[in-house]
């Protein structure tokens, strides 16, 4: 008896997985091994394009196939082109950077791999594709001098993030980890004195000393303590509750999450797979601004090689894409290796995995940067587009105090003016959406008790806790 409640209670939780149909997916991904970038011109391993690779299998196991996979039940996305790439279907963007765009390549590599079938020809005669059949799917590259670049990196050319990441350097805490830290630090001056000098070889430099030493032969402890200052310097580096300009790239990232989410949801589903790289200071950015250090302090330490994160975008009640059936589900997972799984975490503080869209439109869109134009203003950027998007404005401004602003052909350019009604739409959709949910209550008995922006509490945790991991 007992094994056959075991089997029914095992049956019951298979049922109720597949009672979530998954409408799309978006992953924001890490990138692979690559060398340190201490030194310019760094560029991805071999091993690094293998991680990213197998993190698209993965990916591919998870979302592109019906059956058991070695991670477990998979959760097949509805619609979607199972082995042949489908434009429509699939949108992907990286920066215009080697490392990246290479991240975001090896990833499709694995997602769909190469379609080995031969075509046949008027001729009778039969070919098949270049490269075994391999799929060539579009890649948004986005150059630095893009706006749509903000969205992936926008603590780069941002003066005010700069400004406040180094102002971690006056701190307290930073002196005293500073001074604490200079006997274990001084070790390490006999291997990279004579390539960073012997006075930066200390946890002023703590990211830049673990990179450099990975290409060492340490000892776990020495490497597990020098991964411990990397993630408490990037970590306050990147994200602090009453220092918002720290956190100007995740709240970019956020807004571009969002904006391809909404894409997602006003096309009803039609794009089923989107794919965003970038680097792990944004991830920590993110990680702080979701206050998901509440859930796991080790959100406060650095992402492995490779790591990502997944939106899940799925209907409850319904096959058919619903957007008031519509809810958002958030997954992390922390590298490559077999044991590593993606993880389902909540986000803002709430006390459920599933979040309505309505209530995640709300709680993203107060987090996040959703124009150029807010971006421009967050960080005092002098980027060509900024300047740009400035100069319209202040014309539009003086325009409209005149009296002449309806009438008058200047304005904001496409770009800035569209953004700014992107906030407008986000804005009235989260406040509509949440009321209509509210009066609803689909749902009874759950808690989505959203934190409000920024009122998260800052801690420090050593990952040594957690396991020993080389990735970055």
């Amino acid at each position: 008896m007992q094994v056959v409640s075991k089997i029914a209670a095992l049956a019951a939780l298979a049922a109720t997985v597949d009672a979530h149909f998954i409408q799309s997916v978006l992953v924001f991904t890490r990138h692979g091994d690559r060398t340190s970038k201490f030194y310019k011109g760094y560029e991805m391993t071999a091993l690094g394009a293998q991680q990213v690779y197998q993190s698209g299998q993965f990916y591919r196991e998870r979302y592109l196939t019906d059956s058991n996979t070695t991670h477990g039940h998979s959760h097949p996305i509805r619609g979607i082109s199972r082995s042949e790439a489908v434009a429509s279907q699939i949108w992907a963007s990286a920066p215009d950077q080697h490392v990246l765009y290479q991240t975001a390549t090896n990833f499709l590599q694995g997602l769909y791999p190469p379609i080995d079938e031969a075509e046949e020809l008027n001729n009778g005669s039969s070919i098949t594709g270049p490269l075994a059949g391999y799929q060539y799917i579009l890649i948004h590259g986005e150059d630095a001098s893009s706006p749509d670049t903000i969205w992936l990196k926008g603590d780069d050319e941002c003066p005010n993030y700069d400004a406040a990441s180094k102002s971690y350097k006056q701190s307290a805490e930073y002196a005293a980890t500073l001074a604490s830290s200079a006997d274990f630090y001084a070790q390490f001056i006999p291997q990279l004195g004579s390539i960073m000098a012997d006075a930066n070889v200390s946890y002023a430099k703590a990211y830049d000393v673990f990179d450099l030493i990975n290409a060492f032969s340490v000892s776990e402890d020495n490497l597990d303590q020098l991964r411990y200052y990397a993630d408490e310097w990037e970590w306050n580096s990147n994200f602090n509750a009453s220092q918002p300009d720290r956190s100007i790239g995740g709240k970019a990232l956020a807004g571009g999450i969002l904006r391809q989410l909404q894409a997602v949801v006003q096309g009803k589903g039609k794009t089923k797979f989107s794919l965003m790289a970038g680097s792990y200071d944004t991830f920590l950015s993110f990680f702080g601004l979701a206050d998901l250090q509440s859930a796991s302090p080790d959100f406060m330490g650095l992402p492995a090689y490779a790591s990502s994160m997944a939106f899940e975008l799925f209907t409850e009640n319904s096959a058919v894409f619903d957007e008031e059936d519509l809810y958002v589900r958030f997954h992390f997972r922390n590298g490559t290796e077999s044991d590593k799984e993606l993880e389902a975490y909540p986000l803002f503080g709430s006390n459920t995995m599933d979040m309505p869209w309505s209530y995640f439109v709300a709680a993203m869109g107060d987090r996040a940067i959703t124009t150029v134009a807010d971006w421009c203003v967050a960080c005092g950027s002098e980027a060509g587009f900024c300047v740009a998007a400035n100069a319209t404005a202040d014309a539009e401004s003086e325009s409209s105090v005149s009296g002449q602003g309806a009438s008058g052909s200047g304005g904001l350019s496409n770009a800035a003016a569209g953004g700014i009604g992107a906030a407008v739409a986000l804005a009235v959709v989260g406040l509509v959406g949440a009321a209509v949910w509210l009066a609803k209550r689909r749902r009874g008995g759950r808690d989505f008790g959203v934190a409000p922006a920024g009122d998260v509490e800052t801690k420090r945790v050593s990952l040594s806790e957690s396991g020993s991991d080389r990735g970055v």
